[in-house]
Formats: structure tokens, C-alpha cells, sequence
């Protein structure tokens, strides 16, 4: 049986839901586990990334492929981005 058309997004929906997913996710994971070395020891940090990182990344990979506008998930991502990064840079 066919899927519904109606429930079905644009390829170029999908294709922005699924880089926002990969890329956006890993990013904004990273730069929030470096937003976290300027609070707790690096060291700690890097050890906690091996599992935390990989949770993080699958959880925002499925939030992005959950949205209903790929163009959306990529502005929410990238504004997590530039909050994470200028926290890192200027606290």
C-alpha cells in the first residue's frame, strides 16, 4: 500500500531535514560540549563527549527528521550554534 501523498515532504525538504540532522546536529553538539569545557575541566569534558556527544547528535538527528520545515530546523541550529560559539569565545 502507497504512502499518503499528503504526509509525504518535498526532496528538497528532505534533503535540508536530513543535512540539518547531520551536520547541524554535529555541530551544534560540539559547540555545546565546548561551551561546557569553559564551565567543568577539559579533561572531563572529553571523556563525557565519547557518549554524551553521540546521544546528543542521534537526538537532534531525529528532532531535525521531526520537523515539518527543513528551513526552520536549519535556523534553529544554527542560532543554537552562534549562542554556544559566542558563549565560547567571549566568557
Amino acid at each position: 500500500m502507497p504512502a499518503n501523498k499528503k504526509y509525504l515532504s518535498s526532496p528538497f525538504q528532505r534533503f535540508l531535514k536530513l543535512t540539518a540532522g547531520f551536520f547541524g546536529g554535529y555541530f551544534v553538539m560540539l559547540y555545546f560540549h565546548l561551551c561546557l569545557t569553559k564551565i567543568c575541566d577539559k579533561t572531563d569534558i572529553l571523556i563525557t563527549a565519547y557518549v554524551t556527544g553521540f546521544i546528543a547528535w542521534a537526538i537532534l538527528l531525529l528532532v531535525a527528521f521531526l520537523s515539518k520545515n527543513g528551513w526552520l530546523i536549519w535556523g534553529i541550529y544554527l542560532f543554537l550554534i552562534a549562542v554556544c560559539y559566542s558563549i565560547f569565545m567571549y566568557l
